[in-house]
Formats: C-alpha cells, sequence, structure tokens
C-alpha cells in the first residue's frame, strides 16, 4: 500500500473520529439543522467555503483548465460572485426571517412564503438532482485513489462514500462545521505549497504558454473553449440560493456573522478560482495528451512535486471533495425529515423522531450518491445536472419572494415549471454549441423569471376593480 493512500485513509479515519467526537453533543433537531443557531462569522467562513471547494472547485475546475485555459477561472469565480451575493442581499434577509420564525430549511421557507404546494415540489426537484451532486464529489474522490493506488473506481467510490456518512450522521450541521475548519486547513495548506512548487519544476510562465495547444482563446481570461463568462448563468445564482447554503446560513448567530463570514468566504473564492486552472494548464508541460482531463491535477501533485509534498495536495484536494459532499448529505437529511415527513407523512413526529429520520435519511442519501456515481462519467457532467436544476427551480421563486409580498402560489409553481421544461428543451435542441447566450441554463432562468412576471401580472389584472361606466 503506497505511503500516499496510507496518508489519506488516516486522515479519513480522523475526521470520522472528530465527527463522532462532536457529533455526541446534539441531541436535538435545531442543534442537527441550525446548530442552535451559534455559528460565528469564523465557523460560517469555513463550512461554507470548505462546501464550496469540492469536486468542481478542484478536480473539475483543474480539467477545464487543461482544456480550455484561463478562462476555466469562471467556474469557480462566479461561485465567489452567487457567494456575495447571498453575504450582503439575500443571507441577512432569509436568516432574519428563519430566526423570526424558527425555520430550519428552504422548504420552510417555501412554505412561509407561498404555501405547501410550492415546499413539495421544490423538494421533490431537490431529491431529483441532489444525488447527482454528491455523486460528482464520490467520483473526484474515486480519480484521486485510482491515480494513486490503483484503487478500482467502485472500491474508491465506496471509500468516499463511508467516509462522509459516516462523521455527518453523527451530527449534522454542528459536526460539519467543526471537521470543516481541519479540512479547510490541509486544502488551504496543501495547494498553497503545491502551486508555487510545481510552478517552479514545470519551468513557470513560458513553460505553460509553451505547452498551450493551438486553439483560440486558451490564454484567455474571459472566453476560452466552453469555459468562461457564460458560467455566471449555471453556477451564480445556485450559490446565492443552494438550499445547503441557505441553511447553513441559519446556523449563523447574527446577521453580522453573515455578512463578515460570508464576504471573506466570496474574496477567498476569488483567490482561489486561479489555482485549479494554473495547475490544469501545468498538467500539459507533463502530458499534453492527457486521456482523462480530469486527471490533470492529480498528475501535477505526482509528476511534479516530491512525494511527501505530493502526499499533502492529494490529501487537500481528498478533503476537498469530502467537505463538499457533507454539505450536499446535509440537504438531502434536512429536506427529507423536515420537509417531508415532518410536514406531510407525520406532522406530529416528536423532536427525537425527526432527528432519526434525518440519520436515516443522510445514509440513504449516501447509497444513493454511491449508485450513481458509479454510473455518471464525469465530475463536470455530473455537476451540471445539479446546477442547471436548481437554478432553474429555486433562484425567482426565492430572490422574488424576498422582495416582494405580492405573489403567491401560481408564480412560483409557474416559474419553476416554466423554467425546467425550457432547460430540458433547450438541452434536447442542443442549441448552446451555436451562441453563448443560448446556454440551457441561462434560458431556463429568463423563461423562469418572464413566466412568474406574467402570471403576477395577470393574477393582478384580475384582482383589480372594475370601475363603473
Amino acid at each position: 500500500m503506497s505511503p500516499t493512500l496510507l496518508l489519506i485513509l488516516g486522515y479519513s479515519a480522523g475526521l470520522i473520529g472528530l465527527g463522532l467526537w462532536v457529533g455526541r453533543r446534539v441531541e436535538t433537531s435545531q442543534g442537527f439543522f441550525v446548530a442552535d443557531r451559534r455559528l460565528s462569522a469564523v465557523l460560517l467562513f469555513s463550512t461554507v467555503l470548505a462546501a464550496n471547494i469540492g469536486a468542481g472547485s478542484t478536480v473539475g475546475a483543474a480539467g477545464l483548465g487543461y482544456r480550455d485555459g484561463l478562462s476555466a477561472w469562471w467556474w469557480v469565480g462566479s461561485a465567489g460572485v452567487g457567494t456575495l451575493v447571498l453575504a450582503f442581499w439575500i443571507g441577512p434577509r432569509i436568516w432574519r426571517i428563519a430566526s423570526e420564525r424558527g425555520l430550519y430549511t428552504v422548504g420552510d421557507y417555501l412554505e412561509v412564503r407561498y404555501g405547501r404546494p410550492v415546499r413539495a415540489t421544490i423538494t421533490a426537484l431537490l431529491w431529483i438532482g441532489t444525488p447527482a451532486l454528491l455523486a460528482a464529489q464520490l467520483i473526484a474522490m474515486a480519480k484521486i485513489l485510482s491515480f494513486v493506488a490503483g484503487t478500482p473506481h467502485w472500491a474508491g467510490v465506496l471509500i468516499g462514500g463511508i467516509v462522509v456518512t459516516a462523521y455527518f450522521t453523527a451530527g449534522g450541521l454542528l459536526t460539519s462545521a467543526w471537521v470543516n475548519m481541519v479540512q479547510l486547513v490541509v486544502l488551504v495548506a496543501g495547494f498553497a505549497v503545491a502551486l508555487p512548487w510545481a510552478w517552479t519544476v514545470a519551468g513557470g510562465w513560458d513553460a505553460v504558454v509553451a505547452a498551450a495547444p493551438n486553439t483560440e482563446g486558451y490564454l484567455n481570461f474571459w472566453e476560452g473553449g466552453r469555459s468562461g463568462w457564460i458560467y455566471l448563468a449555471l453556477l451564480g445564482p445556485n450559490f446565492m440560493v443552494s438550499p445547503g447554503l441557505i441553511q447553513k446560513v441559519y446556523g449563523a448567530i447574527d446577521e453580522r456573522a453573515i455578512r463578515i463570514g460570508l464576504g471573506a468566504t466570496a474574496a477567498a473564492l476569488f483567490l482561489f478560482a486561479l489555482a485549479p486552472p494554473l495547475m490544469g494548464m501545468l498538467a500539459r508541460t507533463f502530458d499534453p495528451a492527457l486521456a482523462d482531463q480530469e486527471q490533470a491535477l492529480m498528475l501535477v501533485l505526482t509528476a511534479g512535486l516530491p512525494v511527501l509534498l505530493g502526499a499533502l495536495g492529494l490529501a487537500a484536494v481528498f478533503s476537498a471533495e469530502i467537505s463538499s459532499a457533507d454539505a450536499i448529505l446535509f440537504m438531502l437529511a434536512t429536506s427529507l425529515s423536515k420537509d417531508l415527513y415532518k410536514r406531510f407523512v407525520r406532522p406530529t413526529a416528536s423532536d427525537a423522531q425527526v432527528l432519526k429520520v434525518a440519520r436515516a435519511a443522510a445514509l440513504s442519501g449516501g447509497a444513493l450518491g454511491v449508485l450513481l456515481a458509479l454510473v455518471l462519467p464525469s465530475v463536470i457532467g455530473a455537476l451540471s445536472i445539479f446546477y442547471a436544476l436548481m437554478a432553474v427551480c429555486l433562484f425567482v421563486p426565492v430572490v422574488a419572494g424576498l422582495y416582494s409580498r405580492l405573489p403567491g402560489v401560481p408564480e412560483a409553481l409557474a416559474a419553476s415549471g416554466v423554467g425546467v421544461i425550457t432547460l430540458i428543451s433547450v438541452e434536447l435542441a442542443d442549441l448552446s454549441g451555436s451562441s453563448p447566450l443560448l446556454d440551457p441554463t441561462l434560458l431556463g432562468i429568463g423563461a423562469s423569471a418572464v413566466a412568474f412576471v406574467v402570471v403576477a401580472a395577470w393574477r393582478s389584472s384580475r384582482a383589480a376593480p372594475v370601475k363603473p361606466s
């Protein structure tokens, strides 16, 4: 067994142990769902940043950098833009509502704002799309273990699924917040050492330029290949209204913690966004013809670094995948236990019963993610399924509900329904290749907004009193 694999397995065992230890303090559903609303700015920063830097932000973004060049910055940079909006506009406002009304989930908010039908619809869609997001993290973990030690794909997926499910199930958000602090330290240390060392070994910017493919836009920051600013449409809205992130916001101690914690998170994402694409571009100096572009990051960490430093870098990447995976289990567990079980199946359920169902839902979600990871082809492919679906379903209803009191159930259902139909239609028509503006997610959000406004205007006109002639 390789030293790197031993390090990763030992690190994973340590995370499970820490999670089980912290989880002993969680005995209520409020502790599990929102950490008793006691997260400081520091804890909020660490848990949200760790959740945002996952498979797509590391393995996926490096693969995009290998393929498309500098414009891959927008994959993580767009998450920074979305987090900035969440920090100063959406986050404080929705936290105020949640704390006043005792809300635990995004489903709670949707029911308060629109009613039960919207809550049920969005929760069902969440369970359709979210397992694909978890699968993406497990695929990335499997790629790391396969590259390092030749571990079979199925075994890598299973190891990742067991690690994250074990420690999250113990204590929910509180466990995640503390474990994420450890993961973040490992992640930052790993990339802070790996990137400059590999950059020097490869020969710096001159070597990157010399190894660049003869394709238009490879060194263009704004747009190159299939990457660029268009990622704002796919990713930006998700980081403003993602259920997992909003529910972490619910756990903040006050609005100031949200502004400071998430503002710092956005700044960190803007800085980090350049590291994986540069690592992917560096990979071309070691192998310009990788069969699997999503192995670019692992190639640099093994070929471009001494064994011990490479092991630290790989542990950092593995840490990133795990930290994002627990945020996804958080979404699945809370939506099933609170939004479906407590609200529709057994309204009289006790707090202990809800907590038991939440833990069972986390186990079920972990198993489903493992199964999907065995059949989905790539990290970016799996992520795109989730990001697109959540953007067109949630963005318009959540944001419009925060800033307008008039629209109700018809507007929210129309926005989600039309958004999903448009997304699927454009995907099937395969129009995005002709122009970035025909991106399925961008058109889906646009159609969702139009449907919301049209239904609101129609209902307003019908409700207007008729003046006597």
